[in-house]
C-alpha cells in the first residue's frame, strides 16, 4: 500500500491508460481524483475504485482545471501527486496539408492541457510540502513519425516541459517525470486504427513481440510517483518494447 493516505489526481482518467492508472493506485492505496471531460467514464472508473471520485474537467480550460483542483484539495484534503495524462492523437497527414483545426485541437489538449494542469497542480503540491508529478509524453517525444506533426511536436515539448518543472520545483520536493508509451490499444487508438492487421504488423516490430498494454504504463507510472522513485526527476522513461531500441 505504497499510497496510503495520498491523493492521486489523473487527467484523462476516464479510459485506456488513464483507467489503467487509477485502478493501480486505488490498489495500492491512493485516494484519487479521476478528472475526464467524459463525465460518464469518470464516474464509471471512479465508482470500480476504492477512494476515487470523479471530477469532470476539460484540460484546455485552464481556469476550469484551477478550479477542479481546489474542488481535489477541499474534498481530499490535500495533493500529494499527480498524472497528467490526457491526450489526443490525430490524423496521418503530411505536414503542408496537415488540417490546422487538428493542429490547434492537438496543441490545446496535448500540450497546453498540460501546461494549464501544472499549473493548477503545482501550488497544491507546494503548499503541501511536495510531490510526484508524471506526464503522459510518448514514443513519439524521442522520434519523428511521418504524417503525425500535431502529435510528435506535442510529445517532444511535454518532455522538455517535464525537464523544466523538474529544476524549477525540486527544492520544494516536487518531483516530475515523463512516461513515454509506444503504442497501447486503447479505445481512442483502436477508433483512430481499428485494423487488425495493422495491429499484427505493430506487434511484430517490438522486440518484446507486442505493443505495450495500459497496465505495463501504469507500472512504470506507479513507480514513479512513489518513493522507490525519490531520486528519479527531469527524465523520460520509455515503455515502448524496445521499438526504439534500432
Amino acid at each position: 500500500m505504497r499510497f496510503s493516505g495520498k491523493t492521486i489526481a489523473v487527467t484523462g482518467g476516464g479510459s485506456g491508460i488513464g483507467e489503467a492508472i487509477v485502478r493501480r493506485l486505488a490498489g495500492e492505496g491512493a485516494r484519487v481524483a479521476v478528472l475526464d471531460i467524459d463525465e460518464a467514464n469518470a464516474t464509471r472508473v471512479a465508482g470500480e475504485a476504492d477512494r476515487a471520485r470523479a471530477f469532470r474537467v476539460d484540460v484546455t480550460d485552464a481556469a476550469a482545471l484551477a478550479e477542479a483542483f481546489t474542488q481535489v484539495v477541499s474534498e481530499f484534503g490535500g495533493l500529494h501527486g499527480a498524472v497528467n495524462n490526457a491526450g489526443v492523437g490525430g490524423p496521418f497527414v503530411a505536414s503542408a496539408n496537415y488540417p490546422l483545426e487538428w493542429w490547434d485541437r492537438i496543441v490545446a489538449i496535448n500540450l497546453s492541457g498540460v501546461f494549464y494542469s501544472l499549473r493548477a497542480q503545482l501550488p497544491h503540491l507546494v503548499a503541501q510540502g511536495g510531490g510526484a508529478i508524471v506526464n503522459m509524453a510518448s514514443i513519439c517525444g524521442f522520434i519523428g513519425q511521418a504524417g503525425t506533426a500535431g502529435y510528435v511536436a506535442t510529445k517532444h515539448a511535454i518532455i522538455g516541459l517535464t525537464k523544466t518543472i523538474a529544476l524549477e520545483y525540486g527544492a520544494q520536493g516536487i518531483r516530475c517525470n515523463a512516461v513515454c508509451p509506444t503504442y497501447v490499444r486503447t479505445p481512442l487508438t483502436l477508433a483512430e486504427l481499428n485494423d487488425p492487421e495493422v495491429w499484427q504488423q505493430l506487434d511484430a516490430r517490438h522486440a518484446t513481440g507486442r505493443c505495450a498494454t495500459p497496465e505495463d504504463v501504469a507500472a512504470m507510472t506507479v513507480f514513479l510517483l512513489s518513493e522507490e522513485a525519490r531520486s528519479v526527476t527531469g527524465s523520460a522513461h520509455l515503455v515502448d518494447g524496445g521499438i526504439t531500441a534500432c
